[in-house]
């Protein structure tokens, strides 16, 4: 499968031990990265993408992800052209796979579907009820697939803490679903044991599917011949107005819009963006309703987190004029988002995702934004595993609550 030379991150990036890091397997592979990255032909490129997937699918199969977080961890820091072609690839060979059946071959494909919700409440995930599930399927058939394809569909309504959190599960999960999407066999999903899901009031939730077609052949009807083609704005609308009921009995008590069907890391990625600015204005209007302060009583402290890099942004909330950090909110960065230390030193002027935190803090109504000019360190609560935020002084606290706000509990995100 061909991949692009476009940057890229990895689910995780593990520390490991000099043995792993040394193995043969590792070697090999950080070697086939450098040379796809070095490569000055398609025709080159071809041969050393041929060695990278064969290699990364035996890699997947086997559940060793130590290996592949070694070589992203060695590349990421001395080769950023080679880091971002095996990222790119392991991803591809995590959420794709070629799945051979009575003598065809059928090219499966792990989408998600996100869902962006927001409440007031507690947004729900867990089982979908088999009517719900058989709907989504038709839906799906009619909207957004083509009529040969084969599909498969877990019956449960993921939170992101409860998605596959390596490339080596999303692969385990992706082969049981290939089976069970191309023979139409049933298979066993280990749902009983999932992780708890961490209350917040904007967040992401996820129907996981496998699709699967002759290789060759399209999956989605924006590649279809025509008449049969409908392109992918229109499917999306069609797509959104036909699941309207079905997110309503799924999401109840709370505002949502679902995104259009892609590949798995693509749609996470995307959910996660799309879901920050609303986290915001949530948070906003929580502290609104649970403290009864307007938002231009609130003020809130911008700041850069990461090792050598940004990483992310967090965002503390305070009641003007008083030093508690009393909310919190992460904002994560993503592909292409980068943030210079010019950036953070000149304020964020001219830097889009900065400009974005405040614009989207301004017409929430918080007139009081304060951006520090330095990168801070992503520490986290020893005791509770929440993640510490910037007061105005540079130093990062937990946030707490008034004491006498109304019994809730604190919502991160």
């Amino acid at each position: 499968m061909p991949i692009s030379k476009s940057s890229a991150k990895p689910v995780l990036s593990t520390r490991l031990p000099a043995k792993s890091r040394n193995s043969p397997e590792l070697e090999k592979l950080v070697s086939e990265a450098l040379a796809l990255a070095a490569s000055g032909s398609k025709v080159e490129d071809n041969f050393w993408e041929k060695k990278l997937f064969e290699r990364l699918n035996r890699l997947l199969s086997n559940q060793n992800q130590a290996v592949l977080d070694a070589a992203l961890d060695q590349t990421f820091k001395s080769q950023t052209a080679a880091f971002e072609i095996l990222a790119d690839a392991i991803e591809t060979s995590s959420e794709s796979l070629v799945y051979e059946f009575e003598g065809k071959h059928y090219e499966v494909l792990l989408l998600a579907i996100p869902m962006i919700a927001q409440t007031r409440y507690a947004i729900p995930s867990g089982p979908i009820r088999t009517g719900l599930i058989a709907e989504t399927v038709e839906y799906l058939k009619e909207f957004i697939f083509t009529k040969q394809i084969h599909l498969s569909i877990v019956p449960w309504l993921y939170s992101i803490d409860q998605i596959p959190q390596s490339h080596s599960q999303t692969r385990m999960l992706l082969e049981k679903m290939a089976k069970s999407a191309v023979e139409q066999a049933d298979v066993v999903y280990q749902l009983k044991e999932m992780p708890e899901t961490v209350p917040v009031l904007a967040d992401p939730r996820f129907i996981l599917c496998a699709v699967a077609s002759e290789i060759g052949q399209p999956l989605f009807i924006w590649q279809a011949e025509e008449p049969l083609r409908l392109e992918r704005s229109l499917a999306l609308k069609q797509w959104q107005a036909a699941m309207h009921s079905v997110m309503s009995e799924l999401l109840p008590g709370c505002e949502f819009e679902i995104l259009l069907p892609d590949a798995f890391f693509t749609n996470c990625r995307e959910a996660d963006k799309r879901v920050r600015p609303l986290s915001l204005t949530a948070a906003v209007n929580y502290l609104e309703s649970s403290l009864g302060v307007t938002p231009a009583e609130l003020s809130c402290v911008v700041a850069p987190f990461g090792q050598e890099i940004t990483d992310e942004f967090r965002i503390s909330f305070a009641i003007k004029g008083h030093p508690e950090i009393i909310y919190g909110v992460v904002w994560p960065l993503y592909d292409r988002e980068t943030v210079s230390m010019d950036d953070i030193e000149s304020g964020g002027t001219g830097n889009t995702t900065i400009e974005l935190i405040s614009d989207t803090l301004h017409l929430a109504g918080v007139g009081d934004v304060f951006k520090h000019a330095m990168l801070f360190t992503p520490e986290m609560c020893e005791d509770c595993g929440v993640p510490l935020f910037p007061n105005r002084s540079a130093e990062v606290v937990h946030a707490e609550m008034p004491e006498d706000t109304p019994a809730q509990q604190l919502l991160f995100h």
